[in-house]
């Protein structure tokens, strides 16, 4: 993934705050955020298969709070915009039909996201050739390097 899209998708400077206010325990909730992230998108999956907007609203406000602690803007933003939309169908009695574009948009942005923040953390990864974007602000960029 080009470092312009993960900038799209994700607010590095909330990133890095929630990575330096979290300190040891970050790897442990960004672990959480994986696992809880994929359990509220296969549950919304599932709703929009069922057409249940009420079985949408929960996931997608889980998902929506989740992504925005970590900067996960994307998915953030498309997780907000599926549940005010299923909480407006249930007081219309509405299935949720017309949300399955974001509903489909949202499993690719929530693997990409987390492709970007796992790499981010990585002390695998060489960020010295990188240029000097995000990098710079999130810290410990050296980590695991001779």
């Amino acid at each position: 993934m080009s470092t312009q899209m993960a900038d799209d998708m994700i607010n590095w400077k909330a990133f890095a705050e929630t990575r330096s206010l979290l300190g040891p325990a970050f790897m442990r909730i960004l672990g959480y955020f994986r696992e809880d992230g994929m359990k509220s998108l296969i549950a919304i999956e599932e709703a929009m298969r069922l057409r249940d907007s009420v079985k949408m609203v929960m996931p997608a406000h889980t998902l929506k709070g989740e992504s925005w602690q970590f900067g996960a803007e994307k998915v953030g933003t498309l997780a907000e915009e599926i549940e005010v939309a299923a909480r407006y169908y249930v007081e219309i009695h509405q299935d949720p039909s017309d949300l399955i574009e974001k509903i489909a948009a949202l499993r690719p942005a929530f693997e990409a996201t987390l492709a970007a923040l796992e790499s981010e953390v990585s002390p695998l990864v060489d960020r010295k050739s990188s240029s000097a974007g995000h990098h710079s602000a999130v810290g410990n960029s050296s980590f695991g390097h001779l």
